[in-house]
């Protein structure tokens, strides 16, 4: 085993902890710790064709447009549609509200792609209700919380295409791959709920159940939310669209339906515009950097010594457990973005060596990051809530979210135990 590595990774995560935006530090260790191998003027030579080779790279169009179009779903007020229609369904239910509050989730996260404006978004929608009926601060706030994750694995995902770009996966099999287990996720979490009002025998106030009619009709004001992922997402599968294309489609469509609706005026375009481009560019730096330290992880030998050190385990399953404890462990103080550039050039390696398909295996330390979003002490979705509902301690909102992540834990067995969960509508295609 080689002594650079260990330093150089060590130094990048007190860099990182001591609060050093982790692309920057990423990028800077990256390239001294390269220079200290192969010498200071060949690092810098390949800093320098690292980010310009990728900076030019048609494929990376997808994050700035797919961030344009999360960002127009979000000033669209569908997010309040859609509630509004998962409601209707199911208010007469014990814990409908906070059913329906997954399923809103659920549905706006396929669209705005972001785990944090997700919560944001439906904690001022959803809790009120919820409060107006009386459900316990815990459960919703729980249902939301995890609810937020969603946004992370169900497609277009951001953090997708980050570990398609870094592993050199294709984007649209990944999208593609990330349907069912984002479905499943709702349904999990569905039953988390009803899980939570009978284990804790809630006493829940319900509302009259809607006649058919009625809640068919409420379907009517998240038409256009269904179009626009259908487009999106049936333009890829059929082939019509590459990703890229489907990302530029997708950020039209939704500024059409902003439009349609006649929600957005000059200032808010001008206002989505710079933070389309602030956003995309704290991404971009994020991603060059991970590309740095990943060439860094290559030149100082780190896969070839962590596959040695794996090939003890002997069996693939027992590799895959541990590289998943560390992901969780990982997770209790990074966030999810930080974590997943961070690991997945020194771990995708490793477990394409095992067999383990790289598609599949995107879906699945995606699900594991979502532990991030909810965990203590970082938990980026609970300190979300804990700063728009203030009345509400975080102990809580994390008592809230165990049912939810216990959730998580068994559809990350079953995506371990039947990998086809994620890879039977890839492999359709």
């Amino acid at each position: 085993m080689t002594i650079e590595w260990p330093i150089g990774l060590l130094i990048l995560l007190i860099v990182m902890f001591l609060g050093v935006p982790v692309g920057l530090a990423m990028t800077v260790v990256g390239t001294l710790g390269t220079a200290t191998i192969i010498g200071a003027e060949p690092a810098l030579s390949l800093l320098g064709q690292t980010y310009f080779s990728n900076a030019r790279s048609y494929n990376l169009s997808i994050l700035p447009m797919f961030l344009m179009m999360g960002n127009f779903v979000v000033k669209s007020g569908i997010a309040a549609d859609l509630y509004d229609a998962a409601n209707a369904w199911m208010r007469h239910r014990k814990g409908g509200l906070a059913i329906a509050t997954v399923i809103a989730c659920g549905g706006f996260s396929s669209l705005c792609g972001s785990s944090l404006a997700t919560a944001t978004t439906m904690t001022k929608i959803a809790l009120p209700s919820m409060r107006r009926y009386r459900y316990p601060d815990g459960l919703s706030t729980g249902a939301i919380a995890a609810g937020g994750t969603l946004g992370i694995l169900i497609p277009p995902s951001v953090i997708l295409v980050l570990y398609g770009i870094m592993t050199q996966q294709d984007i649209g099999q990944l999208f593609l791959a990330g349907i069912i287990p984002g479905l499943l996720g709702v349904f999990l979490y569905c039953a988390a709920v009803v899980f939570s009002v009978n284990f804790g025998k809630l006493q829940l106030e319900t509302q009259p159940k809607l006649q058919l009619i009625e809640r068919i009709m409420a379907l009517k004001g998240v038409l256009g939310a269904i179009l626009l992922f259908t487009f999106v997402m049936g333009g890829i599968y059929l082939g019509i669209f590459t990703p890229s294309e489907s990302a530029g489609m997708g950020a039209g469509g939704a500024l059409a339906l902003t439009l349609f609706q006649r929600r957005l005026c000059f200032r808010d375009l001008l206002t989505i515009s710079y933070d389309t481009a602030k956003t995309t560019g704290s991404m971009f730096l994020i991603l060059f950097g991970a590309l740095t330290f990943s060439n860094y992880v290559n030149i100082s030998g780190m896969t070839q010594d962590i596959q040695l050190l794996v090939s003890y385990l002997k069996n693939p399953t027992y590799a895959l457990i541990a590289i998943t404890l560390i992901y969780i462990g990982l997770g209790c103080v990074l966030e999810g973005l930080s974590m997943i550039t961070l690991t997945v050039p020194i771990f995708y390696p490793i477990v394409a060596d095992l067999g383990y398909d790289l598609i599949w295996f995107g879906i699945y330390i995606v699900i594991v990051t979502e532990f991030s979003y909810i965990t203590p002490p970082v938990g980026m979705n609970a300190f979300v809530l804990k700063s728009i509902v203030t009345d509400v301690s975080l102990s809580t909102i994390f008592k809230g979210i165990f049912p939810f992540l216990l959730a998580d834990v068994l559809r990350l067995v079953l995506v371990l135990t039947f990998p086809s969960v994620a890879l039977i509508i890839p492999n359709l295609v």
